[in-house]
């Protein structure tokens, strides 16, 4: 036998690119044929191997003594043979045939290995999570769990026999699975998960299976706290976005979010932008992290973080780092003591461990009560709009970030067009790409401000206001040298359907009676309410029966005017 077996045409980790595979003595290669970072795995480190049919052929799968998966797929169903002998003669491993169950079935058993997961259906292997690739799992039900998968920027693989990053696999492919759900109904015993003496307890010895398989998981797959110790832990921190309260843990890469019903461990890298913005009230902080990818929960996708925290609540911390670190690592950047304001701290804490800028309010920006936060809304929903040195951000949902050099131009509105409406406005954002955002509801006192801000941070304005007002102004003064008659529409036309009621009241009583009507229906009109009024009115007209007919008289000569009028 050679001393080395070459093979073409192999694909390492589900990578897109193929590449050309050797196996020597003391251990295997693979190199890319475009060219690229060569991996290699020392014989030493090959713990098992499994043939078995795959995407792109057949597919030999290497578990290594370190808990990690090696995946080599490409090879020919006549390639068996010659690499049997070599995993046997070189590497002292049986390449074992693994055929896979391809009756299509939904439920199965699960089956926790060392370094993957395996749902297998009448004893044979349905399909393989290897733990690197788990981000993620919540108790998504009663019986329920979601396990979410890690999302990669790119399929390189590991050297040196590392293990390739979270979701360095799924990368490799257009189409990703982010989110796998498994229905576990039933209970367990801790003798029958641990294979040893329970405790006496009956009650303590049975526990859901669903919650067994959560806990088995998250210590497989080192999501959250096996994933190594806490640098800082922040207990029962309100969240506006998602709604809830979440404890967070800080790690070294990573921090994490521990709810009543869902957990989150985040890297530090999907970190894209860092806010501390003061609310309005002049009580509480908000702390706005924005991530990409988004935080998913369900179909349900947050680009943003929103914490909230108040002014006044202080916090004495010590983190929990060697000295080394904090001289060397991150020197400059954390502190071995806190004892400041919390949301101080936390975002002291974020800013060193993820090394993003802490973004603020612009300086020259206020609102007419000296503030950073403009109350206003977006649809329904209720918020408050900042004024960045580079971006609009609207707080807390929907959160919304618009940078300046994405916007077209930018309108200042009346609400709905109502000339009425004086004490708001509205500003909608044009994008350069196409669509826009409207913010509504916004105290006219602060409309000068954000003109001038706008204006000086070189962004295109529209202020309709002013139009408003200026057409308002000029209707005024054409009522003010309109004729009497003019006038009299106009006041007709100010009050509505007022007159138009009272003008058909008189068309009819015109039409089916004489002049004395009218007169007669004024007193009626006035009478309403009580038989004293009515004496009262009887008691003048005897009185003054003189002046009532000289009323009269008038009032019959001006009547034909008016029906030429309406007419």
């Amino acid at each position: 036998m050679a001393a080395i077996e070459s093979f073409d045409n192999i694909y390492l980790d589900l990578s897109k690119e193929h590449g050309k595979c050797r196996f020597a003595e003391t251990g295997l290669g693979w190199k890319p044929v475009g060219g690229g970072d060569t991996f290699t795995l020392d014989q030493g480190n090959i713990g098992g191997a499994q043939w078995s049919r795959a995407a792109k052929g057949y597919e030999i799968k290497i578990l290594q003594r370190n808990s990690g998966i090696i995946q080599l797929d490409g090879f020919q169903q006549e390639d068996y043979e010659r690499l049997s002998k070599i995993f046997k003669n070189w590497y002292s491993t049986n390449l074992e045939n693994k055929e896979h169950s391809l009756r299509g079935w939904n439920w199965g058993k699960a089956e926790f290995g060392k370094a993957e997961l395996t749902f297998n259906v009448q004893n044979r292997p349905a399909f393989e999570i290897p733990y690197s690739e788990i981000s993620n799992t919540n108790l998504a039900g009663r019986n329920e769990i979601a396990v979410e998968f890690a999302v990669g920027e790119g399929g390189k693989a590991g050297q040196n026999g590392a293990t390739p990053g979270k979701g360095k696999k799924a990368s490799a492919g257009k189409d990703q699975m982010v989110e796998m759900r498994f229905y576990i109904p039933g209970t367990t015993t801790r003798k029958e998960a641990e294979g040893g003496d329970a405790g006496s307890d009956a009650d303590e010895e049975e526990k859901n299976a669903v919650t067994l398989f959560y806990d088995t998981l998250i210590e497989k797959a080192e999501i959250g706290e096996s994933a190594g110790d806490t640098i800082a832990t922040f207990l029962d921190v309100l969240h506006l976005t998602p709604r809830g309260r979440f404890d967070i843990d800080m790690y070294d890469t990573s921090f994490r979010l521990r709810g009543k019903t869902y957990d989150y461990k985040i890297q530090y890298e999907a970190i894209k932008k860092f806010m501390v913005l003061p609310k309005p009230d002049e009580v509480h902080y908000l702390l706005c992290i924005g991530l990409d990818p988004p935080l998913r929960q369900g179909q349900t996708r947050y680009p943003f973080l929103v914490m909230q925290f108040k002014t006044d609540e202080e916090v004495t911390l010590d983190l929990n780092l060697p000295e080394e670190d904090l001289n060397e690592k991150y020197k400059g950047k954390l502190e071995s003591h806190y004892e400041q304001p919390l949301h101080s701290v936390v975002a002291q804490i974020f800013r060193g461990l993820a090394g993003k800028k802490i973004l603020s309010p612009a300086k020259n920006f206020q609102t007419h009560r000296a503030q950073s936060g403009i109350k206003c809304s977006i649809k329904a929903s209720e918020g408050f709009l900042y004024c960045l040195e580079k971006a609009f951000m609207f707080v807390p949902k929907p959160a919304t970030y618009i940078a300046y050099d994405q916007t077209q131009s930018i309108t200042f509105s009346r609400v709905g067009g109502a000339v009425s409406a004086l004490s708001t406005f509205d500003i909608t954002v044009h994008m350069k790409g196409g669509g826009n955002s409207q913010f509504s509801n916004i105290n006219r006192e602060d409309l000068k401000g954000l003109e001038d801000f706008f204006q000086y941070k070189g962004l295109r304005v529209k202020n309709e206001i002013d139009e408003d007002a200026n057409m308002l102004a000029a209707a005024m003064r054409a009522e003010d040298m309109a004729s009497s008659d003019e006038e009299v529409v106009q006041n007709k036309a100010d009050r509505g359907s007022a007159d138009e009621d009272e003008e058909s009241v008189d068309e009819d009583f015109q039409a089916d009676s004489d002049s004395d009507v009218a007169e007669e229906y004024d007193s009626n009109h006035e009478s309403d309410g009580s038989g004293s009024g009515e004496s009262d009115v009887d008691n003048e007209v005897d009185d003054d029966e003189d002046e009532e007919m000289e009323d009269a008289e008038e009032e019959e000569e001006e009547r034909p005017k008016k029906k030429k009028k309406t007419g």
